[in-house]
């Protein structure tokens, strides 16, 4: 079975940290169900436009967007390929049951959906037959040379069996998403595609093993910033005879950034704890509008008509009276008064 070789050190200790209080916010924070799809659609964008970008696809973000909404653009077929597949695979990797057991099968799937329409049918899904080497795609430098063919089958029977013992040698699932990360890559089993299936392979050990996150953030992106740091660290572990510590460093502290920075946009737009304790922990409904509204009144302690207009400039006062009925329906807020003078305060 294989056994990687690192070390926990203090910086992967600090990632690991950041990285469990951020998944306690983001778990937890109140009123978000709202927001569940616009981030989880936006972690997507991310992670289809930045997981083909560091590959050599040429489109930009708006474009690979205009893709995934069904709209023409003019760009080379396969880049729009790509864009099309990456999507394809988020969707499948987010479906697999959580108590699924990581086989061959879903590993090949994973590919097949990658390449399809890029690699004929006869190598979706079918490890490589011929020795390749893997080349930095910004400067074309070899970055490193993976087993011999024949070994490929076994290896990766290894390292899903390390996958199936992780839990026992207590393995975070973390380091776990980075090792599986790193030795597929190493071991590149099909002829092309490899780096967007490790990606997304690594992604859904997370989400199996409870680190799924509300699936609203992207590693993508931290690792197409800087494509030669991202080389740079799977190097080092060949460099270091064969110990992943340095790889497993850059991994978690590149997380732990992502993480950081949807902690921040979640609490920004998060309601008080408070209101959550009163609604009995139930998940609400709430439009922007809404949204807006209950921030008003908690930082001006109420709401009344006269300030319908600035707060929702060319918006009809009937709107905004719909809006404020779905809250007094919730319970969220109150109304004292009946006449326009009436104040809506929280309840």
């Amino acid at each position: 079975m294989y056994k990687p070789k690192y070390s926990i050190t203090n910086k992967i200790l600090k990632n690991i940290g950041s990285i469990e209080a951020s998944k306690e916010v983001i778990d937890h924070a109140p009123l978000l169900p709202y927001f569940e799809r616009e981030f989880r659609e936006e972690a997507a964008l991310r992670s289809v436009h930045f997981g083909t970008h560091i590959e050599g696809n040429e489109l930009n973000l708006s474009q690979a967007e205009k893709v995934l909404l069904g709209q023409d653009i003019a760009a080379r077929d396969r880049d729009i390929q790509e864009v099309i597949n990456y999507r394809k695979v988020l969707d499948y990797t987010s479906s697999i049951p959580q108590d699924a057991k990581i086989n061959e099968e879903i590993i090949k799937k994973i590919h097949s959906i990658t390449v399809d329409k890029i690699l004929d049918s006869s190598q979706q899904g079918t490890y490589r037959k011929t020795q390749v080497v893997v080349k930095n795609s910004h400067t074309g430098e070899v970055s490193f040379r993976p087993p011999m063919a024949v070994a490929v089958p076994f290896q990766i029977k290894e390292l899903l069996d390390f996958i199936e013992s992780s839990q026992e040698q207590d393995v975070h699932p973390v380091l776990e998403s980075g090792i599986v990360h790193f030795e597929f890559v190493r071991i590149h089993p099909f002829l092309d595609g490899n780096g967007r299936v490790a990606r997304a392979f690594a992604t859904l050990i997370l989400y199996l093993k409870g680190y799924d996150i509300r699936k609203f953030f992207s590693l993508e992106e931290y690792f197409d910033k800087d494509a030669s740091e991202y080389y740079d660290a799977l190097q080092s572990v060949d460099k270091n005879d064969g110990d992943l510590t340095k790889w497993l460093e850059y991994f978690t502290f590149g997380l732990s950034v992502e993480l950081s920075k949807i902690r921040e946009k979640v609490e920004s737009i998060s309601i008080d704890a408070r209101l959550k304790e009163k609604l009995g922990g139930k998940p609400i409904l709430l439009t922007p509008r809404q949204l807006k509204i209950i921030e008003y009144i908690q930082k001006i302690g109420y709401l009344q008509n006269q300030a319908f207009e600035s707060l929702f400039p060319m918006i009809s006062e009937d709107t905004i009276l719909n809006e404020l009925k779905g809250l007094l329906k919730e319970g969220i807020v109150k109304k004292h008064g009946v006449t326009k003078g009436a104040k809506y305060i929280m309840t």
